[in-house]
């Protein structure tokens, strides 16, 4: 009787471990784009699989199958990392929780379905074992949970595909039938988000504007912009282009066909994908390839792997914060302050005063290329003035608030990278009035120079600031290997596992005068 009870309760404590835990599986997946190569990754760097409360787990199932061991002994043993994981789960706090898309939806219940039919068909074969049968599958079934959130997605390929190429024929009719619409593709390593944010602002001083929200920068992104957002009077269509992987870019153009390309940037990201910066460059520029003989592109030649790469298949425009010796746009006078950034944009044109509430070298890097696409598209200059002027800081990105207490927030937490987070600590650098304090984690996918670059971070960091913060383990033995080769006073350096002990950190050596940069926040995805 009593072994009774032991078995169903255990039952039902493992399928509810079974629901709990496929959900946080199928945010990571979430995370990892739907890619079970890419979530695998992850599984392989994360520890997930060996953590000790599913390798107690694995040990409770083997021990299960022992049936010289007294039933009720087997079902209490398994109990323990079961009820420890639903407590850990009902606790767990995740900085992107899973978003319930109708994908997500069809890849959880096909994940139930699977284990339903694993202990239906073990029970059926093994149906004189009774209820034990089923509480030993739903307990091996926690600890090969990955597996099955993995053979779901597996199965549904040929269902997303279908899906899919129904949403993109729906999103290529509507932009095959706006004879009218111009459209201004926006890739680049990093700021293109930036860029797309100030060429909109500008653009809408003279045309109907419409651009990809957010980080839709995917296909499938821009096919649901296009499909929810589109109407028939918008005039200009800015897309945010990103990619991963070589031909990425190239099949938004063929989605999309733009007419003007701006390409921000080329560096050393992403590269656990790309493996070098030569398949970085080639990439992005599948932008500029895709333009048709009419269109003109726009590269930014801040940045060696852009300047060198020949263009001749449309008309270039090229921009640089100083000139390179063959830029149509760059910049003189460049003088920043409290209110923001003074500067002149030389231009084919002549010489333009702008005042900008943005700071940072990368910030300015990104207005020139805007602007300059709006000169282009026949905005007056004065309505581009107005709008520079205007322009608000990209949330996350170097983005400059002043907050109760007389403390300045330098927020640069969206996709740290090498040239953006040297900038970053440039304009953290620059700010006098009280201590310097960086509060970071690293920067992540840089694939075999990972800890390299982490490293050099650590000694930039150690030459612009006061005090360091580092977060988390993944990058900090490289961080604190730069730091200490510079020479930064330990006693100025924590390390620390979590943004929150972070902010503990924060209150007790800040003050009044203080500046404070965030640069980076790692996903769930990284510890």
């Amino acid at each position: 009787m009593i072994a009774t009870i032991l078995t169903i309760s255990l039952i039902i404590i493992a399928t509810v471990n079974i629901f709990m835990e496929m959900k946080r599986d199928l945010m990571m997946l979430q995370q990892n784009s739907y890619r079970n190569e890419r979530y695998r990754r992850w599984l392989s760097t994360s520890g997930d699989t060996t953590s000790w409360v599913r390798l107690f787990a694995l040990i409770a199932v083997m021990v299960m199958a022992l049936q010289r061991i007294p039933e009720t002994f087997r079902c209490m043993v398994i109990m323990i990392p079961l009820l420890i994981n639903i407590f850990s789960l009902m606790t767990a706090k995740y900085k992107k929780p899973l978003v319930w898309t109708n994908r997500a939806r069809r890849i959880y219940v096909t994940a139930m379905v699977l284990c339903g039919l694993v202990v239906a068909i073990g029970w059926l074969v093994c149906y004189d074992r009774g209820l034990y049968i089923i509480a030993f599958l739903t307990a091996l079934l926690y600890v090969c949970s990955h597996i099955v959130i993995m053979a779901a997605n597996i199965l549904l390929k040929p269902v997303e595909k279908h899906i899919n190429a129904g949403y993109y024929n729906d999103a290529a009719r509507i932009l095959k039938s706006m004879n009218d619409l111009t459209v201004i593709g926006v890739t680049g390593s990093y700021g293109k988000t930036s860029t797309k944010h100030y060429l909109h602002r500008i653009l809408s001083e003279k045309y109907n504007v419409l651009m990809t929200p957010g980080s839709y920068n995917t296909t499938l992104g821009v096919i649901r912009t296009v499909r929810e957002m589109m109407k028939p009077y918008t005039e200009v269509f800015i897309c945010e282009m990103g990619a991963k992987n070589i031909g990425d870019i190239k099949e938004i153009c063929g989605l999309v066909n733009p007419r003007i390309g701006i390409v921000t940037a080329v560096g050393e990201q992403h590269l656990e994908s790309f493996k070098t910066i030569e398949n970085v460059q080639r990439t992005k520029f599948e932008l500029v390839d895709s333009l048709p003989a009419d269109g003109m592109a726009f590269v930014n030649d801040d940045f060696p792997y852009v300047a060198n790469r020949e263009v001749t298949n449309v008309p270039v425009v090229r921009y640089a914060l100083t000139d390179k010796g063959n830029n149509a746009y760059y910049v003189e006078n460049l003088v920043y302050s409290a209110a923001g950034t003074d500067f002149t944009l030389v231009s084919p044109s002549g010489k333009h005063d702008f005042h900008t509430k943005l700071v940072g070298e990368f910030n300015i890097s990104n207005l020139i290329g805007a602007i300059a696409v709006a000169i282009y598209m026949d905005v007056p200059m004065e309505r581009i003035r107005n709008a520079v002027a205007k322009i608000e800081q990209v949330e996350h990105r170097l983005s400059v608030k002043h907050v109760p207490g007389g403390i300045t927030i330098i927020d640069d937490a969206f996709n740290s990278n090498p040239d953006g987070s040297r900038m970053a600590l440039d304009v953290l650098a620059s700010m006098k009035d009280g201590k310097r304090i960086v509060i970071t984690p690293g920067m992540i996918e840089l694939g075999d120079k990972q800890y390299e670059y982490n490293e050099a971070f650590g000694r930039k960091i150690a030459a612009s600031v006061d005090i360091a913060v580092i977060v988390g383990e993944y990058n900090r033995d490289a961080i604190l290997s730069g730091l200490r080769d510079a020479g930064m006073d330990e006693t100025k350096v924590y390390a620390v596992d979590t943004f929150n002990d972070a902010q503990a950190v924060l209150s007790r050596v800040s003050a009044p005068g203080d500046a404070v940069l965030y640069e980076n926040d790692l996903p769930d995805t990284f510890k």
